[in-house]
């Protein structure tokens, strides 16, 4: 049985793995999730976090840095609870035919005792370049991954996952599928949000950060 790295993936490795469904879902299923208001104190974190990213020249910055400045301080709005912001996030799954392993950029997931349990939603940060691989085909084996992780805890037949992958400082939410999972062909249905600028749209963001939390809370 082999085991995939992450950057390995791709739509044509994934589609031998798994049968693979993909759909750019309805504006509705994404704007269902933004009716959550945020507090006085998150919309003046929010405003302080939009102003300097404004000023700042995003895409020309390295990948740290923009998650440091742009990504990371908005997924920490969304904490509730057990519910934490990660970064570095190790991820090994071991399918009935194929393994998946890696790390992820983040993620928001429990804590118990300063450890992390298995994430709610990965964050993956798109790496630049002409050889840089497609971002979305990494989130999906790291979704695919914290998938298997969380069916291995409580042995649900589907597995819901969310995801996005941030190229500066636009977001792109997916929500996943999996079921099948103990089967040699597992089922992974795959629905797409619109991108999300992280100036223009910011408080859309957290809303759906924050949903996603409530979600599984």
């Amino acid at each position: 049985m082999r085991t995939y790295r992450f950057s390995e993936l791709t739509e044509e490795t994934l589609r031998a793995l798994v049968t693979l469904e993909e759909e750019d879902s309805a504006a509705e299923t994404w704007e269902d999730m933004q009716t959550i208001p945020l507090t006085r104190e998150e919309s003046v974190l929010l405003d302080y976090l939009k102003s300097d990213m404004h000023q700042r020249h995003l895409p020309l910055m390295n990948e740290a840095t923009v998650w440091t400045r742009a990504i990371y301080p908005m997924l920490r709005l969304a904490e509730q609870g057990p519910v934490l912001a990660w970064a570095g996030v190790p991820l090994k799954a071991t399918y009935p035919t194929f393994g998946l392993e890696g790390e992820a950029d983040g993620a928001l997931a429990p804590s118990v005792g300063g450890r992390i349990q298995p994430p709610y939603l990965i964050v993956h940060e798109a790496k630049r370049g002409v050889d840089a691989p497609n971002p979305q085909f990494q989130l999906y084996g790291e979704i695919l991954a914290a998938a298997w992780l969380n069916w291995e805890r409580d042995a649900h037949t589907e597995q819901e996952i969310f995801g996005c992958y941030t190229i500066a400082d636009n977001w792109t939410f997916v929500q996943g599928v999996v079921s099948d999972i103990a089967s040699d062909n597992p089922a992974f249905a795959v629905r797409l949000s619109k991108r999300y600028n992280g100036i223009f749209e910011a408080e859309r963001i957290v809303q759906i950060l924050k949903a996603i939390v409530a979600k599984h809370l």
